[in-house]
């Protein structure tokens, strides 16, 4: 894995900053939680978040911090921030037919409406965003055009993560043609299928 590339990005965007923030943000079950474990592995052997097909199963910011990673002598601290999924609507009745009572669906769209205020507040605590989309669905939505806006807004750099390749009816090329102004990665965070090409963009750009 090119960890120098990744490093150089990282040192340069943060103009020698020894700590910064990564945010994953995306609409629900994208894959944000699957591909904040991969991160996570990949640097520290440990996964960081709970994973179901449930939505809104991550309804607070779960944090990996001080990741350390070593090179070249010097060492950088990175804090992994999984966000809550941003929805525009919440509805309780979208958990029953998982199983759940409807009292524990009412807790949960409870707690997922604070999740998705949670993930908005905390945009000011990023230094630098992967947005997860999933590449078999339209990428051109309100949720994905909300947390663009919301990121451009405040200069924050962005890299779309279209993800989910692995699947038959992936087409990442829709997102490519949604977002034109934005670098795309094609990944499967679940089977780990391009996910070196997502470093080696990260290199790239700080080019």
């Amino acid at each position: 894995m090119p960890w120098r590339h990744i490093l150089d990005w990282f040192r340069n965007l943060f103009g020698g900053r020894k700590t910064f923030s990564l945010g994953l943000y995306g609409n629900v079950n994208t894959g944000k939680s699957t591909l904040a474990n991969r991160i996570s592995k990949d640097w520290t052997g440990e996964e960081m978040s709970a994973v179901s097909e449930i939505p809104h199963e991550t309804r607070t910011v779960i944090k990996k911090e001080k990741v350390r990673i070593k090179a070249g002598g010097r060492e950088l601290t990175m804090n992994i921030l999984d966000m809550p999924g941003i929805a525009t609507k919440v509805d309780y009745r979208d958990f029953v037919p998982y199983g759940m009572s409807v009292s524990a669906a009412q807790q949960r769209a409870k707690e997922a409406t604070k999740g998705v205020i949670e993930a908005i507040k905390w945009l000011e605590h990023v230094d630098v965003a992967l947005v997860v989309m999933d590449s078999c669905e339209d990428p051109y939505t309100q949720v994905n055009l909300t947390i663009l806006g919301n990121l451009e807004a405040r200069d924050i750099p962005v890299i779309i993560v279209a993800n989910k390749i692995d699947k038959k009816d992936s087409k990442p090329d829709k997102i490519k043609a949604a977002f034109p102004q934005h670098e795309v990665v094609e990944i499967s965070a679940l089977k780990g299928d391009n996910i070196h090409r997502l470093y080696e963009v990260l290199g790239r750009k700080a080019r």
